[in-house]
């Protein structure tokens, strides 16, 4: 019972998210030009929930190149006010779109200049006519059973606004060097800006195989190192290829026993390779250009140096590719 309950909550949720995804059009692009061509701050203010929600889509935005903060309404209308510059774009966010402390600051806004971009359900509502452009974020229904909690509905204001960042960070060319300058304190930030030879796996923590051994014994490799993929190296320890978890998942699902057959067979020769002197940042494009979490470290001989792993760079549990 719980599990079911459990899957119809994310199906409602997923649900919601199509139906915003299909009223994503010339609203949506007008936003962006708009946002993008402001020439102060974009303000995003909302309440509750949708407060909440807001805050998360400010912080995302700063981080990604675009300038915001996030206004209460209650304490706007108590001298916060002051914070809002004429050129500043205000964001507000609320379901229904009858918050009556987010519309009555709003009328405020609207007699000081300010655009104001509606993120809302209600098209028809007090904020979408207030606004100069509304977003619609409306869901077929909530999970809530009782169609009170808001669920879907935040699930989608959220996802709205990581489609307004993303969009912004794709125009503005915003890239992992521009990331790092907005994190120098963050783990991440400092994991980035370093050199590869800094961050790399080394000597016998490096999960090494000849091309002679068998694939039982790339596989034994494997488990020990516990990297996802092991080296193949030649008696000079130049690099001839690379084992990964998926080779050994494919030769089993074809039958192939890996007593019987070499490394050499069963690995991917001439991997994607780089230099220790690169910054960690380069690195990590690389391997998001190849969609690979485990990279070889050799010098310009081609010889091995060590091996770079993404948890290397980002902390184990905290993959996500950045653009």
């Amino acid at each position: 019972m719980s599990i079911e309950k459990a899957r119809e909550v994310l199906l409602v949720e997923e649900q919601g998210l199509a139906a915003v995804r299909g009223k994503i059009g010339e609203e949506f692009v007008k936003a962006v030009e708009i946002v993008q061509s402001c020439p102060g701050r974009l303000v995003i203010t909302g309440i509750g929930k949708s407060g909440l929600v807001g805050q998360k889509i400010s912080a995302t935005l700063n981080s990604t190149g675009t300038s915001s903060f996030f206004l209460h309404p209650v304490e706007a209308m108590h001298g916060d006010l002051g914070m809002v510059m004429v050129g500043d774009v205000v964001l507000a966010i609320s379901y229904s779109g009858e918050t009556q402390e987010l519309n009555g600051l709003l009328r405020s806004l609207k007699g000081r200049g300010n655009t104001i971009i509606a993120m809302t359900g209600g098209c028809e509502s007090s904020l979408a006519k207030a606004a100069d452009i509304v977003l619609d974020i409306g869901v077929p229904r909530e999970a809530c059973p009782l169609g009170l909690a808001p669920t879907a509905s935040t699930t989608a204001t959220l996802a709205m606004g990581d489609a307004l960042a993303v969009v912004l960070l794709n125009r503005k060319k915003f890239q992992e060097r521009d990331f790092r300058q907005n994190h120098p304190g963050g783990s991440l930030g400092e994991r980035l800006k370093v050199k590869v030879s800094e961050v790399m796996l080394a000597g016998k923590d490096v999960p090494l195989i000849s091309p002679d051994d068998s694939g039982a014994m790339a596989v034994r490799e494997l488990n020990d190192k516990n990297k996802g993929a092991v080296l193949v190296v030649d008696q000079d320890n130049c690099v001839l290829g690379i084992v990964t978890d998926g080779d050994v998942r494919r030769a089993v699902m074809d039958d192939i026993s890996l007593h019987g057959i070499s490394t050499a067979e069963l690995m991917t020769r001439d991997p994607i390779c780089t230099n220790g002197s690169q910054m960690a940042a380069d690195a990590l494009s690389i391997m998001q250009q190849h969609e690979i979490t485990a990279l070889p470290i050799t010098d310009d001989r081609g010889l091995l140096q060590g091996m770079l792993h993404l948890h290397d760079l980002l902390g184990k549990g905290e993959f996500r590719f950045l653009v």
